[in-house]
């Protein structure tokens, strides 16, 4: 009897020890909106965040240091008979080796979120049927999200993810909603992102997520210096894309995540030659130019 209680116990605890893969917040600002029950909105902000979190996304078995940590903001700007318009902020963060800091990987503002929601509903995944816009939305960025972050890891790593993201948006274009189809005339779109993404064009961009945390962060614990000189060969294989495709949605996606970053981490410690560095960042992200001029 000892025997089979000892291993019922062991079972449930190795259960408890392997997790889902994110751990999500979930923030809903319901401000602008006059009409309907709070109580809603407070209701929406709890299914998404258990949708995000007790979803099992991957095969892999994550232990619960493993999780993603990431945000999902929804800012509601109208809301009648169920159906709601926002815009929804997405952020995402890895651990850096051998310290308690966490780097930004993923942070991205989609304007074209419009969906149905109704309290107590299930919301249901299936990676090959459009069920409703607010889940295929959820469950495109939460593999978006897994595939950088193992793209982080791994060169290349992410691709399986990237690659479920991309079949969501095939399944979602004859919805009707907007953010997913080529033709909307808007190049920033989930279907423009994740085709590049997987574009032999842009491998530059995969490329140097990996060269950037594995070759770049998770080396300055040991070596800032050479943390450092990881993290300028990153910046220039990113800037391979800009001969091709100068001002492309990847790039400025990977400097709404890392620019401050960037500022941050060329400001102080070991100096290194900064003066290409510095160029190459004015050429490829212009706009940040204000930030690069703190780089000493």
């Amino acid at each position: 009897m000892r025997k089979i209680f000892l291993l019922v116990v062991f079972f449930f605890s190795t259960v408890n020890l392997i997790s889902q893969e994110l751990n999500a917040t979930v923030s809903v600002n319901f401000q602008q909106v006059t009409n309907g029950n709070p109580q809603l909105f407070k209701n929406l902000e709890t299914q998404v965040k258990e949708f995000l979190n007790a979803t099992k996304w991957t095969t892999k078995e994550y232990l619960p240091t493993e999780k993603i940590e990431c945000n999902f903001f929804i800012n509601v700007t109208s809301y009648a008979s169920n159906n709601f318009e926002a815009t929804l902020q997405i952020q995402s963060s890895r651990p850096v080796f051998n310290s308690t800091l966490m780097s930004p990987i993923v942070n991205i503002n989609d304007k074209n979120f419009t969906f149905r929601f109704i309290e107590f509903e299930n919301l249901i995944y299936d990676q090959n049927t459009f069920n409703s816009n607010l889940v295929s939305v959820l469950a495109f960025y939460a593999n978006l999200i897994i595939g950088l972050d193992q793209d982080s890891f791994s060169e290349l790593g992410g691709t399986e993810h990237l690659q479920i993201a991309s079949t969501i948006v095939n399944v979602a274009q004859t919805s009707g909603y907007k953010g997913w189809s080529q033709s909307e005339g808007n190049n920033n779109n989930r279907n423009f992102l994740i085709s590049d993404l997987l574009s032999s064009t842009f491998n530059p961009f995969r490329q140097a997520l990996y060269q950037y945390h594995r070759l770049g962060l998770d080396v300055m614990a040991d070596d800032v210096k050479k943390g450092k000189e990881g993290i300028i060969t990153a910046i220039k294989t990113l800037s391979e894309i800009q001969r091709s495709r100068p001002n492309a949605l990847l790039t400025r996606t990977f400097f709404d995540a890392k620019a401050d970053e960037i500022v941050a981490i060329f400001s102080g410690g070991p100096r290194v030659e900064t003066v290409e560095l510095v160029e190459t960042l004015n050429r490829i992200s212009p706009l940040n130019s204000q930030k690069w001029s703190r780089i000493k």
